[in-house]
């Protein structure tokens, strides 16, 4: 089952060119999750062929521009493309306001129901599920109320060794089975023992979006050995102060946290317009946690089981 990361946009609050406003697609199986939603990202779904009816779930992290402003516009043209599937919309309070008042006051009935789901950015929250994975809030610390994402696939099935199994074994006893239960007589006896039957599962996989903030290790617990972190790396760490003072973080402390957290990988973003190259923030990172990666714009990640 695929578990792949694409990022459609990794600028922070100003656009350029060849960088667009945060936004990137997490897709579960053959589901698609929309994270953050800037500024032209209609734009960039549509160079990489990415299909805006097959997006389920869409999670905005905070209400500062260059996160959402993308939104209005992509629902619009789901309505306008007659969408009917509904959708499930995540954001902090306020979110389902605005978008109202503007379909409200553009005369627009949406052909398609959306669910609105008001997120707590300051706590850490179960807030989906479904039968391939959860995803928990994680609280940043923004200028405004702000929340990353946890999304992790759900425990998998273990797998049946067919040549092992015994031809009397009923249909719901192979599903307990490969839930790892062993199979009893009537008499409590054990009768197939799990283990001499099945082999582990494939790994669940993991990937923690940590959206605008200040470096917390506070979420340390709660991002701890994910396959993927992305970290937000708005400057370097010479510019460390400016960082604390817009609620930003640095790559240097976006590798350092990732290195605590004893994480997989690491993707950098969110980085500021007065880096035109971005190899400095890359190495900052590297020289602290190697395995780091620019989260710029087309770059797909694959997580393996």
């Amino acid at each position: 089952m695929d578990f792949e990361l694409k990022i459609l946009g990794s600028a922070s609050a100003l656009p350029s060119p060849d960088r667009f406003n945060t936004a990137q697609l997490l897709t579960v199986g053959n589901q698609i999750n929309l994270i953050d939603c800037g500024e032209g990202t209609q734009m960039q779904l549509m160079r990489y062929k990415v299909k805006h009816q097959r997006i389920c779930n869409i999670f905005i992290s905070h209400l500062h521009g260059d996160h959402y402003f993308g939104l209005a516009g992509l629902l619009s043209t789901m309505h306008l493309q007659q969408r009917t599937g509904p959708l499930h919309l995540f954001g902090p309070r306020g979110l389902a306001e605005i978008l109202t008042l503007q379909f409200k006051y553009g005369g627009t009935q949406l052909t398609y129901p959306i669910h609105f789901n008001e997120v707590d950015t300051t706590a850490f929250t179960k807030i989906f599920e479904d039968k391939f994975m959860t995803v928990h809030s994680l609280p940043m610390q923004h200028r405004v109320p702000c929340c990353g994402y946890l999304f992790r696939e759900k425990q998998k099935p273990r797998h049946l060794l067919k040549s092992k199994l015994p031809d009397f074994l009923t249909p719901p006893q192979l599903v307990r089975l490969k839930w790892g239960e062993d199979i009893f007589t009537e008499n409590g006896e054990v009768l197939v023992r799990n283990a001499d039957v099945t082999t582990d599962p494939k790994r669940s996989r993991s990937y923690a979006y940590c959206a605008d903030t200040r470096c917390k290790e506070d979420i340390l617990p709660y991002i701890s050995g994910v396959d993927l972190l992305y970290h937000e790396s708005t400057f370097l760490q010479e510019m460390a102060a400016r960082a604390e003072y817009t609620f930003h973080s640095t790559a240097a402390q976006a590798a350092t946290l990732a290195a605590k957290a004893q994480v997989k990988r690491l993707l950098l973003g969110h980085f500021s317009t007065r880096y035109k190259d971005l190899t400095p923030l890359l190495e900052e990172a590297q020289a602290i946690f190697p395995n780091t990666n620019l989260a710029t714009e087309g770059k797909t990640v694959s997580v393996l089981e």
